[in-house]
Order: C-alpha cells, then sequence, then structure tokens
C-alpha cells in the first residue's frame, strides 16, 4: 500500500513538472528541477497594489520671498525628519583655508543665541524623542532633526538658530581643533583605507581646484581657523538663496508656516544677509597620479592582523548628475560592482557583478576590488579600488587596467538586466527609509530646483542599452586617469605606463626588461 501510495506521488510530480524536470537522488526522494528565472506552471497570476495616476505623495516645494526653497513629501508615521542643506562644501574654500567646512561639522548643534550649550539642545529634543546631525560633503552641507510631528515647530527654531545664530566661542573652537586632530590622527591609522584614498584620487583627479581642495582639514589649517575666518566663509555662503529647508513625514503647508515664522526674516549673527564673493568654479578635471609611502604592517595588530596590503585606485573622468548619461554610468558602475575577497553573500549582493568573477574569483591573492562612481553638478569620477600584497602591486594595476578596457565590451543581455535591476532595488530600498528620503529630497531640490520621483528613475534606468553603456565608456576611456597610491609602493608602475595600458586595446602595461631582479 505505501510503495503504490509512492508511486502516485511521484507520478503527479511527474505530470506537474514533467519528466526531465524530475530526478530521482540515492537517497530514494525526488526533487523537482525548476528554473529559477521562469514562473511556476499552474500558478495563478499575482496582484499587485499599485497607486492610481501620480505618487500619493509627491515631493511638494515652495520658495519664500527671501529666496529659500522650502520642500517637503509626506509619509505617513509620528516621526519626521526635517532639516536645511546648504550649497557650501570644501570645493568653495579656494579663496578660504581648507577645512571651514569640517569645523563647521564638528561645530554644529553648539550654542547659539537662543541655547546655552550643546546639551541644552539635546534635552530640548529629547522631549520630543528627537536627534541631530550635521554632515559636510564636497558640495553640500546638511544639518538634520529626526523628531516628533507635533515638535515641528519647536525642531525649525532650533534649525534656524542652529544654522543662523551659532556662538561659536573660543572653548568650542579649541575643542573642535582637538577634535579635528584626533580624526586626522584617526584617519591615518584605520585599517580601512578607503577616506584616505577617495581624498586622494579627488586630489589626483582635480588638482588643486573644487573638488580637488582637501575635505578633510590639513594639519597646517587646524590653527589657522578661527571665528574671524569662519564668519567670513558663512557670509558669503549660508545666504537664503543657497538653502533649501526639507522635510519628511510633514504637512507641506505646516512646514512652509514654520519656515516663515524662523527663517523669513532670520538675520544671521554676521551680519549681512546677501552673497558678496561666491566661488562659482566649474570643476577641471586634470588627471594625474598621488602617492603616499606608507608602512601598513603595523594597520591590525593582534591575534589575526590583516596582512600588509597596498593599496590602488584608478579613476577616469565620468559626468555630472545632471546630465543624462548619468544614469548608464550608474548602471556601470552596479556592473562592475565588486567588494572585499572575503564575503557571505549571494546572487542578491553582488557576486555576480564583473569584479567578482574576473577578478576576484580568478585571482585569490586580491584582497579587494570595488568600483566607486563619485558625481558632482559640474563633473564625476568613476573608480577601482583594489589591494593586494606589495609584490603583486604590478599585475593587479594590469588587471584593473584590463577591467577598464573591457568595459567597452558589449554587455550581456542577462549581465545588463542585472546591474539594472539590482540598481533599482537598491534605489527603492534606500527610499524605504525616512532620513535618506529627506537627503534625496533635499540634494534634488537644492542642485535642480525639483525632484525627479522614484518610478520616473526607475523608467530611465530600464531604458539603458548596451550601447549606452558601449559608449559612455569609450568616452571615459579617452581622458587622462587619476591614480592614488597608498602603501609600498616598490612595484608599482608609472603613471605614463598605466596611462599607456588605458589607451591601448588589450589594456596590458608596457613590457618591462630588466638585467637583475
Amino acid at each position: 500500500m505505501a510503495t503504490h501510495m509512492s508511486r502516485c506521488r511521484s507520478w503527479s510530480r511527474v505530470q506537474r513538472f514533467g519528466i526531465a524536470a524530475y530526478r530521482k537522488y540515492s537517497s530514494g526522494g525526488g526533487y523537482p528541477n525548476i528554473s529559477l528565472s521562469a514562473p511556476l506552471p499552474g500558478i495563478p497570476k499575482p496582484v499587485f497594489a499599485s497607486v492610481d495616476g501620480q505618487e500619493k505623495y509627491e515631493t511638494k516645494i515652495t520658495t519664500l520671498e527671501n529666496g529659500l526653497k522650502v520642500a517637503s513629501q509626506n509619509k505617513f508615521g509620528q516621526f519626521c525628519t526635517v532639516g536645511v542643506l546648504v550649497n557650501s562644501g570644501s570645493r568653495h574654500e579656494a579663496k578660504y583655508p581648507s577645512g571651514i567646512a569640517h569645523f563647521l561639522e564638528k561645530l554644529a548643534f553648539s550654542s547659539t543665541a537662543q541655547y546655552g550649550s550643546r546639551d541644552e539642545i539635546l534635552l530640548t529634543l529629547e522631549k520630543h524623542g528627537g536627534i541631530c546631525d550635521c554632515q559636510t560633503s564636497r558640495d553640500t552641507t546638511m544639518y538634520a532633526v529626526s523628531a516628533e510631528v507635533k515638535g515641528l515647530d519647536t525642531v525649525v527654531s532650533l534649525l534656524s538658530d542652529a544654522v543662523l545664530q551659532p556662538r561659536l566661542l573660543d572653548e568650542e573652537i579649541e575643542m573642535t581643533r582637538m577634535a579635528v586632530r584626533f580624526e586626522l590622527e584617526d584617519l591615518n591609522m584605520r585599517p580601512d583605507p578607503e577616506p584616505l584614498l577617495t581624498e586622494m584620487i579627488h586630489a589626483a583627479a582635480y588638482r588643486g581646484n573644487t573638488v580637488g581642495l582637501p575635505r578633510f582639514c590639513p594639519g597646517d589649517n587646524v590653527d589657522k581657523i578661527d571665528k574671524e575666518v569662519l564668519h567670513s566663509y558663512l557670509r558669503n555662503y549660508y545666504c537664503p538663496e543657497r538653502m533649501v529647508l526639507a522635510g519628511v513625514g510633514i504637512e507641506h503647508e505646516q512646514l512652509v508656516e514654520c519656515a516663515r515664522k524662523y527663517l523669513l526674516d532670520a538675520k544671521p549673527v554676521w551680519g549681512a544677509i546677501t552673497a558678496a564673493n561666491v566661488d562659482l568654479s566649474v570643476a577641471q578635471y586634470t588627471g594625474g597620479i598621488v602617492k603616499m609611502e606608507k608602512d601598513m604592517s603595523d594597520v591590525s595588530l593582534g591575534p589575526t592582523p590583516i596582512p600588509e596590503l597596498t593599496h590602488i585606485m584608478i579613476g577616469l573622468e565620468s559626468c555630472s548628475f545632471l546630465e543624462d548619461d548619468f544614469i548608464p554610468f550608474a548602471v556601470l558602475n552596479m556592473m562592475m560592482g565588486g567588494g572585499g575577497s572575503f564575503s557571505a553573500g549571494g546572487p542578491g549582493k553582488g557576486m555576480f557583478t564583473r569584479l567578482y568573477l574576473n577578478v576576484l574569483n580568478r585571482h585569490h591573492w586580491m584582497y579587494n576590488a570595488t568600483s566607486y562612481h563619485h558625481s558632482y553638478e559640474d563633473s564625476g569620477l568613476l573608480c577601482i579600488h583594489a589591494s593586494a600584497d606589495p609584490r603583486q602591486v604590478r599585475e593587479m594595476v594590469e588587471i584593473i587596467t584590463r577591467e577598464f578596457i573591457q568595459m567597452a565590451v558589449n554587455a550581456g543581455e542577462m549581465e545588463l538586466e542585472r546591474a539594472k535591476t539590482q540598481l533599482k532595488s537598491m534605489l527603492m530600498m534606500n527610499l524605504e527609509a525616512r532620513p535618506v528620503i529627506f537627503e534625496d529630497v533635499g540634494r534634488q531640490v537644492l542642485s535642480t530646483g525639483k525632484r525627479k520621483l522614484p518610478h520616473e528613475l526607475c523608467a530611465l534606468i530600464s531604458n539603458v542599452t548596451a550601447s549606452d553603456i558601449k559608449r559612455v565608456t569609450a568616452k571615459m576611456l579617452r581622458g587622462k586617469p587619476a591614480v592614488a597610491a597608498l602603501g609600498d609602493l616598490t612595484e608599482l608602475p608609472s603613471y605614463e605606463h598605466i596611462q599607456a595600458a588605458l589607451s591601448s586595446k588589450d589594456g596590458r602595461l608596457p613590457r618591462m626588461y630588466r638585467l637583475f631582479r
């Protein structure tokens, strides 16, 4: 009887999945060999939830009389994220000592005209379950607060005070100097060299201008930055027409009302309201190399130390985020992907990207190969970071230059679709978080005056073709490379050899013949 039942079950499987799909294993069990990329037979078609017409919560934008933009996006929940984004960063420091943006980040939410100390600000926010943060980048400074929606009036009042009325006391500036010195020391000692390499590749790509200016305060400038220098900078860049008040999780009319109340007629502590001496320089891509010989043997001590590695980053000019080619470059970056040599990831975590398949899976001695794309309003940089033993630097550089040349080869249909799907997935997943939506709304409105909604971006990603990838790659490979190198650089090829490799058909470095090794 049991045998008969077993045969019936087996036959039902054969009927359902077909004879080829049913395999018998030595254990006696059967396992259907079903394709993971095709729909299962006999399953009803799913019906997904959809939004009628436009998105329910589209971004609303209002420009006040003084030029300040107010942008908001409603979102269900009891909490909101509100902040002020300023078109100001390290790229605007050409006429000042580099490091002002770094100082302002550390000084944010300290004592103001209304609050006597940072502790007072934190206690005020605590009443509304709130937290605050300030982040500066090369082109944007962002003051943000997440708190209960009922505390919106207090939050906007606090933000206005923190941005326009900081006291910048001598003891606060002295504490900031100590914090900056510690951060610079930590930057050179940490096992992860990525922040330092990013700084170096920008310095090489845009030598001495705009986004190539240092984001971290150089050690020599720490004592040069004082209240007078900060006020001089703030007078030029912290003006209403260079600011956006962005909010997520609140009604637009409510946010506009608070902006009119606290930001429309607010007088900054430095006096002037109109910008007098704004640096409008356009980024000039120069290419070049920045090297830092460094002993990396003691970077990670302990029972399982990281081996001594040399880190190389090679980049080429891509495009501005305002250009149409920005989306194909984003897809190309996702297609290259990569990561560390140890990863517990699966298909959804980039294990099928080119830098995994062609580099990390084939060359066991490489510890890292990762693609990055930095984009600004007037330029961009696509780069690959790789790390390996100092004795294999030359071979590692050649592997990376060959990958750059291979970018121009037509992408396979499945490879391209996977990269596009992964990019859309990452975009939608990141935009689940309220602080990420806030930053997206603020940055887009600050740079373009409007916001592209996620479904618009997904449509643009879907339209990218293999010929688009080939075209942007060919354009990128015509430029000079930017190179950053950190660690033991004895085996590093010359800049001219790297440039020659990126100009060749196969990406190989020129051969070197030595009489003695």
